[in-house]
C-alpha cells in the first residue's frame, strides 16, 4: 500500500510515518516532494475537515491513496483560537516561537487555560476524488505559563497533559503517539484502512 502524506512538514511526516508503521509494516508513506508536488496547497477551508480534505484531494492527485490532516489547538477562553489558524496564529506561517508568544499574551488574563488538540485526517482514493473519509482526534489539556519539554513542535511545550503530568514536549514519541489528537485520529484512519484492505 502507498499512501501520499499531503505535508511538506518532515517533522509531520516523520511522525505519522511512525504511527502508521506501527499498524500497517508494509505500508509506503510518501510525502508531497516525493511525488513531485512541490506547490503550496492553498488552505482555503473554514474548519479542520474542509482543510483536510483539500490537501488530502491534491495528494491523491498523484494516483495514490491521499491522505491529509488539519490540525490546531483551541483554547476555550479564546473562543477556540487559534484553531484552523494555528501555524499562523501571529501571521508568519510556521513560526512556533512568534505563535507560542502571541497564544501566552493572549491568554495573560485569563483565568481558563484549558483547550484541546484537534486533528481532522481526510483520505481520499485516486478512484474517487470527489469523496473523503474523515477521522477525528481530540485532546484535552491546559495552556501553562512556561515552556516545558524540548521534543516535538508548534505549541507542544506548552500544552500539558493532566494524566501523565507531562507537556506533549516532555514526552517521548511513543507516549504522545499514544494519546494525542494526532494519534486518535490516525488509528481511526488505521482501521478503516485495514479494512479497506482486507476488503480487497
Amino acid at each position: 500500500m502507498k499512501i501520499v502524506l499531503a505535508s511538506h512538514n518532515q517533522k509531520k511526516i516523520k511522525e505519522l510515518r511512525e504511527i502508521l508503521a506501527g499498524y500497517i509494516p508494509d505500508v509506503e508513506i510518501l510525502s508531497l516532494d516525493d511525488v513531485g508536488l512541490t506547490e503550496e496547497i492553498e488552505e482555503s477551508g473554514t474548519t479542520f475537515a474542509e482543510n483536510a480534505f483539500i490537501k488530502a484531494h491534491a495528494a491523491a492527485t498523484s494516483g495514490y491513496i491521499g491522505v491529509g490532516d488539519d490540525s490546531g489547538l483551541e483554547v476555550y477562553a479564546l473562543d477556540r483560537a487559534p484553531g484552523i489558524y494555528s501555524a499562523r496564529y501571529s501571521g508568519e506561517h510556521g513560526d512556533d516561537e512568534a505563535n507560542n508568544r502571541l497564544l501566552l499574551h493572549n491568554l495573560a488574563n485569563k483565568q481558563d487555560r484549558s483547550g484541546a488538540f484537534v486533528c481532522c485526517i481526510a483520505c481520499v482514493f485516486p478512484e474517487d476524488l470527489t469523496r473523503g473519509y474523515y477521522f477525528e482526534g481530540r485532546t484535552e489539556g491546559e495552556i501553562i505559563n512556561e515552556y516545558r519539554g524540548d521534543g516535538g513542535f508548534g505549541y507542544d511545550p506548552l500544552f500539558y497533559y493532566p494524566p501523565m503530568d507531562k507537556t506533549y514536549a516532555e514526552m517521548t514519541a511513543e507516549q504522545k503517539n499514544s494519546i494525542s489528537h494526532r494519534g486518535k485520529a490516525m488509528k481511526l484512519l488505521v482501521d478503516f484502512l485495514v479494512q479497506h484492505t482486507n476488503k480487497d
